[in-house]
């Protein structure tokens, strides 16, 4: 089962790289292979927002949607999302953030799937990889646009 992690500091703190990861509406704006993403669904106990959504990623003229549960816990500085439906067998992707200094944070990105179908895996096994690889540099480039790139 083909699996991603890694882990990424950014000048940027906790709490902003958060809020830019619990943003799922303005994925299409800059994920790799995502064209779109709508939410179906919000709601909010104790602090935990938990939304359900479709996202549909492409890649030349394939295109596949999945819906998955997407789960905010902002005082853990903590994303969950668990897949509900779609081309996939499993997906299960996580977001950790932990504050290394003002301003400073490491990202911890998982992500571990599957696809249902063989051939539709083979084709498109490659190109997610290359994408989840590159989903940590993504959300960097668009915290420095979105709040600025921090003097070293």
């Amino acid at each position: 089962m083909p699996k991603h992690e890694t882990v990424k500091r950014v000048n940027h703190s906790a709490k902003e790289m958060f809020a830019l990861v619990a943003d799922v509406e303005a994925y299409p704006e800059f994920v790799p292979m995502c064209e779109a993403l709508v939410v179906r669904s919000e709601k909010e106990r104790d602090g935990v927002r938990i939304l359900v959504a479709d996202m549909t990623v492409g890649y030349k003229a394939i295109r596949e949607t999945f819906t998955s549960q997407v789960v905010l816990k902002p005082e853990e500085s903590l994303i969950e999302v668990r897949y509900i439906d779609g081309p996939f067998r499993f997906l299960q992707n996580r977001w950790f953030f932990e504050e290394v200094s003002e301003g400073v944070c490491d990202i911890h990105f998982f992500i571990e799937y599957e696809f249902k179908n063989r051939m539709l895996g083979m084709l498109m096994g490659a190109m997610f990889d290359r994408a989840f690889r590159m989903f940590t540099d993504a959300f960097e480039k668009r915290a420095d646009r979105v709040y600025g790139v921090a003097s070293v």
